[in-house]
């Protein structure tokens, strides 16, 4: 599957059911992004309610969460119990510096290592995600308390970590508790995508329903902009 240009930072939108899935992609989503919001950062929803996600999907690409596991045996189960509901992408949280010996990766699915800001993940962390066979590498915040990605993480590093990713041939992400006006300025550092749930919600609210006019806001904001990066 290929990897988004730097040139073209696109919108991830993370959606809970099929409405909200049809939804993010009439309104320009280019990913969606399958999660339980009631269940923290990286909540799974389950196998049938991915499906049907990805079905609704349609045209757009679609990823699903598949948790929060504390070693590589976990990792591989979860990773399993998703591998069969026809998204793109599975995304799994990860550690920096958590051994992959055991980890098992599903055939032909790409999987993105989803680092928490509050464990301070850095370019460094890269080369060992593409060695453990991962496809891509995102960055969120754990803790959904109001503060963003950029309260965890200076600008520096983000911008390491996104050419760490390129320089490895890794697709790569920015999300946690972003909002709008965040776009600019990390879109430059040129990710492959930024992800978003409560700032396209009503009243900022990740568990409350998606926004279409923040989506489309979204959408619009991504497409006028062009990081100032050179692909690796």
């Amino acid at each position: 599957m290929p990897h988004p240009s730097p040139s073209r930072v696109r919108l991830l939108v993370s959606v809970r059911d099929p409405a909200e899935a049809a939804l993010a992609r009439d309104h320009g989503a280019d990913l969606i992004d399958a999660k339980d919001p009631d269940r923290g950062a990286l909540g799974a929803l389950p196998a049938d309610i991915v499906r049907a996600i990805a079905a609704a999907a349609g045209d757009r690409l679609s990823s699903a969460v598949a948790g929060e596991p504390g070693d590589a045996d976990a990792a591989s189960a979860c990773l399993a119990a998703l591998a069969g509901t026809g998204v793109g992408y599975l995304k799994i949280a990860w550690a920096p510096g958590r051994e992959a010996a055991g980890l098992r990766l599903p055939a032909g699915l790409p999987v993105i290592a989803v680092l928490f800001a509050e464990d301070g993940p850095d370019g460094a962390d890269v080369p060992a995600l593409a060695a453990a066979g991962f496809s891509g590498a995102m960055i969120d915040t754990r803790a959904k308390d109001g503060r963003r990605l950029t309260d965890h993480l200076p600008l520096p590093r983000l911008a390491g970590f996104a050419a760490a990713c390129r320089a490895h041939g890794l697709l790569s992400g920015l999300a946690g508790s972003l909002r709008l006006d965040d776009i600019p300025v990390l879109a430059a550092l040129g990710p492959g995508y930024l992800g978003f749930r409560g700032g396209l919600c009503a009243g900022a609210d990740r568990t409350g329903g998606l926004d279409p006019q923040r989506i489309a806001e979204a959408a619009r904001c991504l497409a006028a902009i062009v990081p100032c990066v050179e692909a690796a």
